[in-house]
């Protein structure tokens, strides 16, 4: 899977690494779905504080389009992973979706009267 990381804020910038290993130890079991996955980190009101550190993930799927997902929180790390567990939902939803999969996996047989 590859990974792109965009931020213009020095603080998130240090989180590079952290960033990509947490996008690759999510996503690991739906690789075969996600090729490409972009997280861009921003912070919105800038050194004022409070919440306003803000996540996008968007996750590039074969067949299914892009899924963008945003997460605000206090900490870099709790938006990340605010939006990381957002996106691997939906990208997994979408998955079973398409498949006819059930909540739990099953397969949804059609009822006979």
């Amino acid at each position: 899977m590859q990974v792109m990381f965009n931020s213009r804020d020095s603080d998130a910038s240090d989180l590079r690494d952290l960033a990509v290993r947490r996008v690759r130890f999510v996503m690991r079991r739906l690789t075969w779905l996600v090729p490409r996955a972009t997280v861009q980190f921003t912070d919105v009101n800038g050194p004022r504080g409070g919440v306003d550190k803000r996540c996008q993930v968007a996750l590039r799927t074969d067949g299914r389009g892009t899924v963008v997902v945003t997460a605000m929180a206090r900490d870099w790390r709790s938006a990340l992973d605010g939006a990381l567990t957002r996106a691997s939902r939906l990208v997994l939803k979408l998955c079973r979706r398409d498949h006819g999969l059930g909540a739990r996996g099953a397969r949804a047989l059609p009822i006979e009267r």
